[in-house]
């Protein structure tokens, strides 16, 4: 592994810091979805999301189910589970957009919205989505720890909360937020 340098440091920072600031909102920050489409939360605008950094080959891999299982079963009411792949936490999201699809679909059927695999830990290269999740001015700043991290967002687009890999997404806890969240216009 070659020394990042602090130029390079800057750079990343500033150009995290310039995406920020011209996103404005959570729904203004660009993604792209796992075909490599341009996309944004703003099309989940109203709606309550739930944004979960996921991996194929991790202990919690399995959570992919529940995901699914709540996704389908509040989806009518206003809830939206985003997927976001990545392969920061040992190597455990490798494959290519096809192969991940492949086995999300195949594996767990999944029909959750799925973006391209980002960053998401700190440094120069964390997705400014994940710099707006955990950063200085979240209300639940400080780094994701490991795989499926979720993160909920509300109607008007503010994280109301955030939960470690081990809440499952359909535990008592989690319903409880999302319910809440649900109830409110």
């Amino acid at each position: 592994m070659r020394p990042i340098s602090l130029a390079t440091l800057l750079t990343g920072a500033l150009l995290t810091s310039v995406a920020l600031a011209a996103a404005g909102s959570v729904y203004d920050i660009p993604l792209k979805t796992l075909d490599g489409k341009p996309a944004s939360l703003g099309a989940y605008r109203g709606k309550v999301i739930l944004v979960v950094n996921v991996a194929s080959k991790c202990g919690y891999t399995r959570q992919y189910a529940p995901l699914e299982k709540i996704y389908r079963e509040y989806k009518d009411r206003g809830l939206v589970v985003v997927g976001v792949p990545s392969n920061d936490f040992g190597g455990q999201e490798p494959g290519s957009p096809e192969e991940i699809r492949q086995f999300c679909t195949s594996r767990f059927d999944v029909t959750f919205p799925l973006m391209e695999k980002v960053h998401v830990r700190p440094g120069p290269d964390q997705h400014p989505l994940y710099q707006w999740l955990t950063g200085e001015q979240s209300p639940f700043p400080g780094p994701v720890k490991w795989n499926f991290n979720k993160f909920l967002i509300g109607r008007d687009g503010r994280l109301l909360a955030r939960f470690d890999s081990k809440v499952e997404p359909d535990s008592p806890e989690m319903r409880e937020a999302i319910e809440k969240a649900l109830g409110t216009k």
